[in-house]
């Protein structure tokens, strides 16, 4: 299995057909999960990040590099998607459970890898857990963007489907943001998370990015940090 993530700025209208529904598993060949939303880049600063309303995102699990290259050189969503930016990811453990996502993957926090990794956190948030999840999460999302290592960090969202994606310029840097000290965003939000679920069904998955193509605001966010960003 590998994971892929396409971003672009298509418009608010153009976007909203995008978003309107994720493709079904079987659909395309090879495709085992998707999931789509509006997404709002995660800044910091005092506020929680606003969707920007032409800015679509897909999250995709496929089988392979074959079945995820049909999708691009032959689907018509992966041509409306295709003046953004596109990265692939190979992933190195899982703590939770996602369609698509194989049981079998390691769960154990550290994982040998060196190099830039990339972080998908997937939610399906309860419709009577709504605000708490924001009021957690919202600190943990201005915590990331300040968090030494970060390279680039986007929260998406269709509810109830809700997700970040962070890149990290190592392993170390990602674990000492998700599992740092007391008072840091995110171990608070795990905490919470464990306490009351804020989700019907949820997964922290990191990843070994390893092809990354396009452009979101005139950069390649992994160009520079690695041999194969394009």
């Amino acid at each position: 299995m590998i994971a892929s993530v396409h971003i672009a700025d298509v418009g608010a209208r153009a976007a909203l057909g995008i978003t309107r529904k994720a493709p079904k598993a079987g659909s395309i060949d090879g495709l085992r999960h998707a999931d789509v939303g509006l997404a709002a880049p995660l800044r910091g600063g005092k506020y929680r990040p606003t969707p920007q309303p032409g800015r679509a995102a897909l999250l995709a699990f496929w089988d392979d590099d074959a079945a995820l290259d049909r999708f691009l050189a032959e689907h018509p969503l992966a041509a409306r998607l295709s003046g953004g930016w596109n990265v692939r990811l190979e992933p190195l453990r899982v703590f939770g459970s996602w369609p698509g996502v194989p049981d079998d993957l390691p769960r154990a926090r550290v994982v040998p890898h060196d190099g830039p990794a990339a972080v998908l956190t997937l939610g399906r948030v309860k419709l009577g857990r709504v605000v708490p999840f924001y009021r957690t999460s919202g600190k943990a999302e201005r915590a990331v963007a300040d968090a030494p290592g970060l390279i680039w960090a986007t929260g998406l969202a269709k509810p109830p489907f809700v997700a970040t994606c962070s890149l990290w310029d190592s392993s170390d840097a990602l674990r000492s943001y998700a599992y740092g000290g007391e008072g840091a965003g995110h171990p608070n939000a795990i905490a919470a998370q464990h306490a009351k679920p804020f989700h019907h069904e949820s997964a922290f998955i990191r990843f070994r990015p390893y092809d990354s193509h396009g452009a979101l605001d005139g950069r390649n966010p992994l160009a520079g940090t690695w041999s194969h960003a394009g």
